[in-house]
């Protein structure tokens, strides 16, 4: 497993402090803020810590309160709602300094056959054949404020992430359909833990769902300056078991943005054309003035 891989399991193994509670912290102190995808994955592992073994999580819904500091704990309250004979609900509310920073609620089912049937995956080219997250960022690098393609590639070293299509600091000013593909998986081996792999997609889910709004008015988002956002909720419905260390396709669309707001919707599918996930997600989407 690489180091990068180590040190996220690592972020995500919450230390117990008391009954229903749990603590967090964050890598790195040098960001602005704590990047939202760890805090959506650090609530989910507090959440499913304290389910009974047989249940697995098949959806979330969460809000993004206040930005998060990555100098300091967070301090993860997990509220046991519900437990019913078939599904168990749990409220997890995430502090920092006496301040709620992000609220989440998440529900777990026992395993149940049922009515089956999905749409159809989407084409997408081979995710073998796509450059890697750094290498586009290298050659892109001269249009990305300063520090950036560090910190960016920081953020998904543990992750192989892959752009189907250019991405938006590729192509500012020019506008483009609303919709883009991602392939993402662990860059290593993960246990069978199926929390684990939900707790990882929960995390990659946060890293470019937006882009489509920015595709749409040709901007490059905060990698470039020409836009301030920052994620507001977040849900996500699990459908089928997946395997976060194997390709997953991330299809991206956006069919909305006004009020300093941008809506974007997306769909993971496993390699071999299972629906895994269905992600929602709205977020400020601002431009300088």
């Amino acid at each position: 497993m690489d180091q990068p891989l180590t040190s996220l399991l690592d972020l995500l193994d919450l230390e117990k402090i008391e009954e229903n509670i749990f603590r967090g912290h964050s890598h790195s102190s040098v960001v602005p803020r704590v990047f939202g995808g760890q805090v959506a994955a650090q609530s989910l592992v507090a959440a499913g810590r304290t389910v009974p073994a047989d249940r697995t999580a098949h959806s979330l819904h969460s809000y993004f309160l206040r930005p998060g500091d990555p100098g300091a704990p967070i301090v993860y309250t997990v509220d046991r709602i519900r437990d019913g004979r078939s599904f168990t609900t749990r409220r997890v509310v995430a502090v920092q300094h006496g301040q709620p920073i992000f609220h989440l609620s998440a529900s777990f089912q026992v395993h149940e056959e049922g009515l089956e049937h999905q749409t159809v995956m989407p084409p997408a080219p081979d995710p073998e054949t796509l450059p890697t997250a750094e290498e586009t960022l290298a050659r892109h690098a001269g249009v990305l404020l300063p520090g950036v393609p560090d910190r960016m590639s920081e953020a998904r070293r543990a992750v192989d992430l892959r752009y189907a299509d250019a991405p938006p600091f590729a192509t500012l000013g020019e506008p483009r359909e609303p919709r883009s593909q991602v392939w993402f998986r662990t860059n290593g081996k993960l246990a069978d833990d199926p929390l684990l792999h939900v707790c990882l997609a929960t995390y990659v889910s946060d890293m470019t769902l937006l882009d489509s709004v920015l595709l749409a008015h040709g901007r490059g988002g905060w990698a470039v300056g020409d836009v301030v956002g920052a994620s507001l909720d977040h849900a996500m419905w699990f459908h089928r078991p997946f395997r976060a260390d194997e390709w997953l396709l991330y299809d991206q669309e956006s069919p909305s943005s006004a009020g300093g707001r941008g809506l974007g919707q997306a769909r993971i599918w496993t390699q071999d054309g299972r629906l895994a996930i269905t992600v929602i997600q709205e977020g400020v989407v601002r431009v300088p003035r």
